[in-house]
């Protein structure tokens, strides 16, 4: 027998870099496209998928459509500055943040309300790091003036929240709707 390491594709993981994949393309959403689900997807790589090789590829796969967003689709480069390199500490604080709440298995009220807490403040810290470094670092403001990032972060950080909260109630519900329809249907087919 050999010992050669076995490669297995989670579907999670899959659906998750599908939804980033089909998302990534505007920050905030237009009236024809969903809202960047970059970050609900990489809190729940952290809480239910873990592993550095993930997170290093959903880091890929991130760049990956920027740069054809950009190359080839015609999306602004706006946002690409010295600052882009601070995305990883962003979704690293989503990543952890996620990991963090595995701590929180059982399915109660008192469970949902910390994953909800430990999911607001990984956008809260991701924020800061990747609106920060982009204030600080992007050369796009003249001077820096606190008042201008303090407009700016009630202009953004609301959509930014708002959007990856929804995604994270959504992806919440759809994985206890699939755990509970589970065990109904394995149920089923054992009569």
């Amino acid at each position: 027998m050999s010992a050669t390491p076995s490669f297995s594709v989670k579907p999670g993981a899959v659906a998750l870099m599908a939804l980033m994949a089909a998302t990534r393309f505007h920050h905030f959403g237009t009236p024809f496209a969903l809202p960047d689900a970059s970050l609900a997807a990489f809190f729940f790589a952290g809480l239910w998928l873990g592993g550095r090789y993930l997170f290093g590829l959903l880091l890929l796969e991130a760049g990956l459509i920027d740069y054809l967003a950009i190359t080839k689709l015609g999306v602004s480069d706006f946002c690409v500055s010295k600052a882009y390199v601070f995305l990883i500490g962003s979704y690293g604080a989503m990543w952890l943040g996620g990991k963090w709440c595995r701590k929180f298995t059982l399915l109660t009220l008192a469970g949902a309300a910390q994953q909800f807490a430990a999911l607001v403040a990984a956008v809260s810290v991701a924020f800061v790091i990747s609106n920060g470094s982009f204030y600080l670092l992007s050369g796009r403001f003249s001077d820096s003036v606190p008042g201008q990032y303090l407009a700016g972060f009630a202009e953004y950080y609301p959509p930014y929240l708002t959007s990856t909260l929804i995604y994270g109630v959504v992806i919440f519900g759809l994985v206890r709707a699939v755990k509970a329809l589970l065990p109904a249907k394995t149920a089923h087919e054992a009569v």
